[in-house]
């Protein structure tokens, strides 16, 4: 959508101060979650996040996710992966592998520094929201990123080789199996943290970042109690398309619709959410399908999706900020 003028005949975007509640998981959500953080007051922010494909590897409690939106949001992810620290080394893999250990999962030195201090302070008895806000703050992030929960959720993938833990698919056997299906081991009896209960609760509008349905956006909405409270939301509703042009941009999220019988698109991913939806927007070259998307009693808006720099991530963020005043209205 375009935004309204100003007297000068620029665009501007159209004013939308929160709070807003996004649903996050992989390197798009991250990037959409930068852009809403500049696009938004301080504080105005909560990015709950999936952490279904959360491991534990050496020792250490890894959440992937939760690090790419931190990392992200704290200006040190790696600007061409979207993911990890920029800059950072492999010494400690390295040395590691020389000893026979496994070197699959890719940790930078620096990144051990995150897991390490996360899985002291679970150790301790803090729960992953608190040791999550903790290295937020100590990174400068001012917007609230919260766990989907603070209990135990694994994404499980059923594929033609028995059931993988999802890191196992995704990296480590690089997304090759087909997939068969996919469940949330642990779901049924997981809870909200007060703090993204309360997120949701107290939101404006809510924002489906461009991430994976099937196991990024999925593992949240499989949580009893966020579910229920975005079905039951009286505020905007709206996703962002992670399918450009029929393709993933980033991640299996192509793959996996494909092998699961959803169609590989923009209007693919709008059927999968739309009972948690109002509105959805996908990029301005597939805009040929804004009808289909309509068809599902959906209000959608084609706007440039591909974000490539902090402007881009900042535009997108305005617009479906916009987008959210537009059906508030």
């Amino acid at each position: 959508m375009r935004a309204p003028a100003s007297s000068s005949g620029e665009l501007r975007p159209v004013s939308f101060r929160g709070p807003v509640a996004a649903l996050a998981g992989g390197v798009g959500g991250a990037k959409l979650a930068v852009g809403l953080a500049l696009a938004l007051p301080e504080g105005a922010l909560s990015v709950i996040v999936n952490t279904a494909d959360d491991l534990t590897l050496h020792g250490l409690h890894i959440s992937p996710d939760l690090d790419t939106v931190m990392y992200n949001l704290a200006g040190l992810a790696d600007p061409q992966a979207g993911w990890g620290i920029a800059g950072d080394t492999a010494g400690a893999l390295g040395l590691l592998g020389r000893y026979g250990g496994p070197t699959w999962f890719r940790l930078g030195d620096k990144d051990l520094a995150t897991h390490i201090r996360r899985t002291q302070r679970l150790a301790e008895g803090a729960r992953l929201t608190e040791a999550t806000a903790e290295l937020c703050r100590a990174l400068g992030v001012r917007a609230r990123v919260l766990p989907m929960t603070d209990s135990p959720v694994a994404t499980r993938v059923q594929t033609p080789e028995g059931e993988l833990e999802f890191q196992d698919y995704f990296v480590a056997r690089g997304t090759r199996p087909w997939v068969l299906g996919v469940r949330f081991q642990g779901a049924e009896e997981a809870r909200p943290s007060p703090e993204a209960a309360r997120a949701l609760e107290e939101a404006r509008a809510i924002v489906f970042c461009p991430s994976n349905p099937i196991v990024s956006v999925g593992p949240i909405l499989a949580v009893a109690g966020i579910r229920e409270r975005i079905l039951a939301a009286r505020v905007p509703r709206i996703a962002v398309s992670p399918i450009v042009g029929g393709v993933a941009l980033k991640g299996p999220a192509a793959e996996m619709l494909r092998s699961l019988g959803h169609e590989v698109s923009a209007a693919g991913v709008a059927a999968i959410l739309r009972e948690h939806l109002d509105g959805f927007v996908l990029d301005e070259r597939d805009a040929a399908l804004l009808p289909q998307v309509e068809g599902l009693g959906l209000k959608a808006k084609a706007l440039p999706t591909v974000m490539t720099d902090g402007a881009s991530k900042q535009r997108l963020a305005e617009g479906v900020l916009a987008f959210a005043a537009e059906l508030a209205r």
